[in-house]
């Protein structure tokens, strides 16, 4: 697979679409778009405040939509009602088009009880697995913590975390569904594997970088520094 083949987009909350939400302008989400130029197909991931305006730079890319990646079933990444506000999401974007949200099994029932989804609009997946975006293959990686069913997606080098891991700290485990062990257990065994070349693409702009090699994220990031599940559960338990 060429890089050239590869589309992959970043954007911003408040800054590149719902520019005028001063929610999205706080939470600094990071939306993702990750396709097969050739085919022109491309996925959506955590499509949460502008689903309208996602969908307009996709098409102004001469890209099409073909499903939803969520990371997790928060309303800031996948839209809906949680803690007392309202946030547009998957399934406003589905009043646009006919597509999937991918999510692990173990997510289902908190996106669907967030989002108001049901399980014909939801593709799930059990531990790790990938998807074909064209010729682009997406792996899933299932990295329960922050939620149970948090996932995270590996394609070409990259890695989209969600809420599993930041350039600077880790998603919160203090929500309904963390647990601290898991994430212990995601950030040091399961995304074990992703090499130190990897770009890590996080979930939020909480750094003043958007991006870092997986390399300089375990080199600087605090929740890298325990050699031991006793001394992460000291510092994050």
């Amino acid at each position: 697979m060429t890089e050239d083949r590869l589309y992959f987009r970043q954007l911003l909350s408040g800054r590149d679409f719902a520019t005028t939400d001063p929610v999205a302008q706080q939470m600094v989400n990071f939306v993702y778009l990750i396709g097969d130029r050739e085919t022109g197909e491309a996925v959506i991931v955590d499509p949460a405040y502008d689903p309208a305006g996602i969908l307009a730079v996709l098409e102004a890319d001469g890209m099409t939509c073909t499903g939803m990646l969520g990371t997790h079933y928060h309303a800031d990444h996948v839209g809906g009602s949680m803690m007392g506000f309202q946030v547009s999401g998957a399934a406003e974007l589905l009043t646009h088009t006919s597509v999937p949200l991918h999510v692990q099994a173990d997510e289902a029932e908190y996106v669907k009880k967030v989002t108001g989804l049901t399980d014909a609009e939801l593709q799930t997946h059990g531990g790790s697995g990938s998807i074909d975006v064209g010729a682009i293959t997406i792996e899933l990686l299932h990295t329960p913590g922050h939620t149970p069913g948090s996932q995270s997606f590996l394609v070409e080098n990259r890695l989209v975390a969600g809420d599993t891991l930041f350039l600077q700290g880790c998603g919160r485990t203090d929500l309904p569904g963390g647990d601290p062990e898991q994430l212990y257990q995601s950030l040091t065994k399961v995304l074990a594997k992703v090499p130190d070349d990897a770009i890590l693409f996080p979930g939020h702009q909480y750094s003043p970088m958007p991006s870092a090699t997986m390399g300089e994220t375990r080199a600087s990031n605090m929740v890298f520094a325990p050699t031991s599940a006793e001394q992460w559960m000291a510092m994050f338990g």
